[in-house]
């Protein structure tokens, strides 16, 4: 076998030898230790090959001033097509999907298109380190998103990796930055094995309640079930950024920007507080009042792409009622909706189905927005692995002034 050493295989690749050894922790490159410890030997034929798949040829980037494409361009995606109360990833049932296989099971599938049963997704350990003292740097009142947003950024800092577009290193860099984020989040009850699946990490880290079976069954169900719902606000925004060639962290930390607002990831809390409230009164009934009263939508009901059933709140729902302690929060739910129908034709949506799950579990109100956070990340980067190979800065709209006419004398 031929070998090259250290220097050799920085310099075959172009990249600075802290780069090359980034590479190894990531699973791009294999390496072994020289005779007498001295240093580390590469195969030459493992370091070529992945110097020919990171010689992607770019396409011609436009001007920023006239670039991108005309408004109202629909955007070309074959992850996620919603139609008839179902949706698909990749032309397969989703509900189906994640009644079959885990969470990173289905997210490497949709990067990949290749089923690896058992896969775990890894953190890095200088990217989780520098993640959790990012994490643990914020202030008591830090919200979710706060902390993986914080994670994110922190890992990207402390990759040498981050900036290679090239498609096995954006899958590896998300495999990294997934369990990152799942495992950076304080912990909240017992500890778990170092290669515990990314619903275990994210158990121990929501709830003090030790995991069970079914309830985490569950957990994991709606990480899956959430990994995509085409071109929701947020993923378009990281389709925006990632056709600018921002980094995968960049990517993830734009969608969060977009998930922050009341109007996209909150909705689970409200439900969470709303069915609480409901099972301290004693009184579902009350609280929809209440919420009608006030003018307020009641949450987790009705979805604009759902005229029936949510297919991911059905879903979690048939879950939840085979698991004991989310009988009365299950009750609560039921309760809610049948007394709204009585008005206005709207079903559960998956807001009250995890807000369900996080009452249950005794998790706090914002445990539904870390979970789709978390499960949604895997969805941007399927999105930004399609955004890379279309051309650069393409996702221009044109803008429709409004403002006074031109020739305006000087203020």
């Amino acid at each position: 076998m031929d070998e090259l050493t250290t220097r050799e295989a920085a310099e075959r690749l172009g990249v600075k030898p802290e780069t090359l050894y980034a590479y190894v922790s990531r699973g791009l490159l294999s390496s072994r230790r020289a005779p007498g410890g001295r240093g580390s030997r590469f195969d030459a034929r493992e370091v070529d090959a992945l110097a020919r798949r990171h010689r992607r040829p770019h396409a011609p980037v436009a001007a920023a001033e006239d670039g991108g494409a005309p408004a109202g361009t629909p955007v070309r995606t074959g992850i996620t097509l919603i139609e008839r109360d179902r949706y698909f990833f990749r032309g397969v049932d989703a509900t189906a999907l994640a009644a079959a296989y885990g969470y990173e099971e289905v997210a490497d599938w949709l990067w990949t298109g290749r089923l690896t049963p058992g896969i775990r997704f890894t953190a890095p350990p200088e990217l989780l380190a520098a993640a959790t003292a990012a994490v643990a740097a914020l202030p008591a009142h830090a919200g979710p998103v706060d902390r993986l947003r914080a994670a994110a950024v922190a890992a990207a800092a402390a990759d040498p990796l981050r900036f290679d577009l090239a498609d096995d290193a954006v899958r590896a860099t998300a495999r990294g930055l997934v369990a990152t984020m799942a495992t950076a989040l304080p912990l909240a009850g017992g500890a778990h094995g170092a290669d515990a699946p990314v619903a275990h990490r994210l158990w121990a880290r929501l709830t003090a309640l030790p995991p069970d079976t079914g309830s985490v069954r569950c957990l994991d169900t709606a990480l899956t079930l959430l990994i995509d719902h085409d071109l929701a606000a947020s993923t378009f925004a990281t389709r925006v950024a990632a056709s600018a060639r921002a980094h995968p962290y960049a990517v993830v930390t734009t969608g969060l920007g977009a998930l922050d607002g009341p109007l996209h990831g909150a909705a689970s809390g409200l439900a969470h507080r709303m069915l609480a409230e409901a099972l301290a009164r004693g009184s579902a009934a009350a609280v929809v009042s209440d919420h009608l009263r006030a003018g307020r939508r009641v949450p987790g009901l009705g979805h604009r792409l759902y005229p029936g059933e949510d297919p991911r709140a059905e879903t979690l729902f048939g879950l939840l009622d085979g698991i004991p302690r989310a009988a009365p929060a299950l009750a609560a739910a039921r309760e809610v909706a049948e007394i709204t129908a009585r008005h206005v034709s709207v079903r559960p949506n998956v807001d009250l189905a995890l807000a369900v799950l996080s009452v249950a579990a005794d998790m706090p109100a914002e445990a539904g927005e870390t979970v789709f956070a978390v499960a949604r990340t895997a969805g941007w980067v399927a999105h930004a692995l399609e955004e890379y190979a279309e051309r650069p800065l393409r996702m221009r709209p044109s803008g429709r002034y409004t403002g006074p006419p031109p020739a305006q004398p000087l203020p």
